[in-house]
């Protein structure tokens, strides 16, 4: 180790003795520990803890108008068998293989039977309902000796002479709209909607087998706010076959 020089024998140099003067060695600083700085998240960072959030939330808030709605459908055959015909659920024959339409029914929902008797005066062919709320409902007439559909005006007038509640229901309706649409087939379908107090209503019609086919939804104002969905889902998908 290397001696340090008094400060004393500088300034006496003359001095013929030389001092030597032992001295402890330097004391290191105490080790600190580097202070480490946190940095403000990044933006992905924070958009990925935001829409985490927000998916939690969603995931974990309860839909009370989804609640009770059938997650699936039934696809319902109808033959339209003449009253003469007519064996209780629209004929004994394989409905599947006769059949001449069909329509999906949701989850749950309970048929109606149709007497031979209403088949025979206003041509309704099968009806289903929510059991929850009858007046929600799906069915269909028909009548025979069509084989085009007339213009959408007349469609609509006619089928009202034969359904008392439907001519309620555009009575007192606030809107009516209809339009014209064609399947993959090239088959002319008309979509009538009628929006009103007493409830609202969706029509489809179309002309096959020289038959008039008529299918109708119809459910209550606070029934349609809740299931409109389903019920838009159900008008949509009848269609004939065969």
């Amino acid at each position: 180790m290397a001696s340090i020089l008094h400060p004393s024998s500088l300034l006496c140099s003359s001095s013929s003795t030389t001092t030597t003067t032992t001295t402890k060695p330097p004391v290191s600083p105490p080790f600190s520990r580097p202070q480490s700085t946190l940095s403000p998240p990044s933006k992905p960072l924070l958009t990925t803890l935001t829409a985490t959030a927000i998916a939690t939330t969603i995931l974990t808030t309860s839909l009370p108008s989804l609640a009770d709605s059938p997650s699936s459908f039934n696809i319902y055959y109808g033959t339209a068998a003449s009253a003469a015909n007519y064996g209780g659920y629209g004929g004994n024959s394989d409905k599947k293989a006769s059949a001449e339409y069909i329509y999906d029914v949701p989850d749950g929902w309970k048929e109606r039977l149709v007497s031979k008797v209403e088949k025979g005066t206003n041509g309704t062919d099968s009806e289903f309902y929510n059991p929850k709320k009858k007046s929600e409902k799906e069915y269909l007439t028909y009548l025979a000796g069509f084989r085009q559909l007339a213009p959408k005006d007349v469609i609509l007038n006619n089928l009202a002479l034969s359904d008392v509640n439907l001519q309620d229901l555009i009575a007192n309706a606030d809107g009516v709209t209809s339009e014209e649409r064609k399947d993959e087939n090239g088959q002319l379908y008309y979509d009538y909607e009628i929006d009103g107090v007493l409830g609202h209503s969706l029509i489809s019609v179309t002309c096959a087998n020289n038959k008039l086919y008529a299918h109708f939804v119809n459910a209550p104002a606070p029934e349609w706010k809740r299931d409109e969905g389903i019920l838009r889902h159900v008008h949509q998908s009848f269609k004939t076959v065969g």
